[in-house]
């Protein structure tokens, strides 16, 4: 029988999201929810510990995109971080509402740490472009 020696404050949970592919793609994502209406869609994205005044919207050829900011980065002389997980910095994300959609018909509201957009449905009769396959060799 072999015995395998115990490491002490090993946690597997902790070791397997140390790996290089789960750094960095939890916290920058803006968990959002999408919820289709009769003549509407409302969106709904968490952004805790973000403030109002330091989220921004802006619409450009069809995309609506989100574009969020925390800056709680200070610095304590009385001791030093041992993990730190939440985001600081600044992070962004875009939603295709259809070219016909103007700013002035867009609401959003933000209230404890999600905020909401309201965007109408729009008839849009935009043809799809054929797929062109490339052949491998």
């Amino acid at each position: 029988m072999m015995m395998i020696p115990r490491r002490n404050h090993f946690d597997l949970f902790d070791e397997m999201f140390r790996d290089p592919f789960f750094e960095g793609t939890e916290s920058k994502v803006m968990k959002t929810d999408i919820k289709e209406k009769k003549d509407k869609y409302l969106i709904d994205i968490d952004l805790p510990g973000y403030e109002k005044e330091n989220i921004k919207m802006e619409i450009s050829d069809g995309y609506l995109t989100v574009h969020a900011n925390v800056n709680k980065e200070v610095d304590d002389e009385k001791g030093k971080y041992v993990r730190k997980e939440r985001y600081v910095g600044e992070c962004s994300r875009s939603f295709y509402v259809g070219e016909n959609v103007k700013e002035e018909e867009i609401k959003a509201k933000f209230k404890n740490g999600t905020l909401t957009i309201e965007v109408p449905k729009k008839d849009e009769k935009k043809e799809l472009p054929d797929k062109k396959y490339i052949p491998i060799e």
